[in-house]
């Protein structure tokens, strides 16, 4: 690694056309993880064994095209070892691990609504570590994103959401802001797609450890399962998950992110919300109930208020704060 810490990189280093191309690849592909997946988890799936085909799945996938692109420069991957090794537990792992288990008790739109309450807390993770205050539009916007996860919530209605699926989304969404984090990094000769790949062997191996000793079962089944109201081989939903949800967005969301900024990128990153609901309502016929969807309305607006302050403010050592060094 080198000697000062990498900082994160703004919009304005880059032309941000392709960036914001692909985020939004990379935020549509993201969003149909949800839809793949239901139908595996409603067939006795487990949501650590849905989740260890998935990332399994990928690192294979990503394999071949990260060994072409790295061309036997292995020592990059040695030097970068541990920042790639929190990386594929946390950002990849851990994430996925946790979405899965939300989504077996929540809805596909209620679940990502609430884990994309993580550009909240990245604000709140920045006031605590490197005391960067928030100004009074970042409050505002704050206070819009937690009303509306009141809403999202129905905690005064007749609505039950499962208090556990909600603490896993939330975890989700810890584990989100460490992904734009992450991911906001250049490395020096490490390319996205190879950062990608190492993040899904390490993701990988993690998951089968946790699952062969016992901690997390890894339940799957060779029956057909339920796929858009149609009788399908498991295969063919899992092969979406794999490829389109796993290796392609997460190989453009680290693209995109190098080139636009953790923050900037987060923003964008919201469109994955409209994409799984939108998702969900097509071909799941999951809605949220108005009020759902009003307090969904709330928490995007709200985290727009956010990035936008952010965005639109001349750049100062809080708002373009070191990434300690892994």
């Amino acid at each position: 690694m080198t000697s000062s810490p990498p900082t994160e990189r703004t919009s304005g280093t880059r032309p941000t056309t392709p960036g914001l191309g692909l985020a939004l690849v990379s935020a549509a592909g993201f969003g149909t993880s949800g839809v793949f997946a239901k139908s595996l988890l409603e067939a006795g799936w487990s949501p650590g064994g849905a989740v260890t085909v998935r990332i399994g799945g990928a690192a294979l996938a990503l394999a071949l095209p990260a060994a072409v692109v790295m061309r036997g420069r292995w020592r990059v991957l040695r030097r970068h070892a541990r920042m790639l090794t929190v990386y594929g537990l946390v950002a990849v792992a851990a994430c996925q691990f946790c979405y899965f288990n939300a989504v077996t008790r929540l809805s596909v739109g209620v679940a990502l609504l609430l884990e994309y309450l993580a550009p909240v807390l990245m604000i709140g993770w920045l006031w605590l570590r490197h005391g960067s205050r928030p100004s009074r539009v970042t409050v505002g916007g704050t206070a819009l994103a937690v009303g509306g996860l009141v809403l999202v919530l129905d905690v005064t209605g007749s609505v039950e959401v499962d208090p556990i699926g909600v603490a896993w989304a939330l975890a989700a969404a810890v584990s989100v802001v460490v992904y734009f984090v992450l991911s906001a990094r250049e490395p020096e000769g490490l390319p996205p797609l190879a950062m990608a790949s190492a993040g899904m062997v390490v993701a990988a191996l993690a998951l089968l450890a946790v699952g062969l000793v016992g901690l997390m079962p890894l339940e799957v089944s060779d029956q057909d399962v339920v796929f858009l109201d149609r009788q399908v081989h498991w295969a063919v939903p899992a092969s979406g998950m794999v490829l389109l949800s796993t290796a392609l967005a997460y190989a453009t969301g680290i693209a995109a992110t190098r080139r636009l900024g953790s923050r900037l990128a987060s923003f964008v990153g919201l469109s994955e919300v409209l994409c799984a609901v939108f998702a969900a309502w097509l071909f799941l016929g999951e809605l949220p109930l108005p009020i759902q969807l009003v307090g969904g309305a709330l928490i995007v607006a709200g985290v727009a208020c956010i990035r936008y302050d952010e965005l639109t403010r001349a750049p100062t050592p809080a708002s373009e704060v070191p990434i300690d060094p892994m």
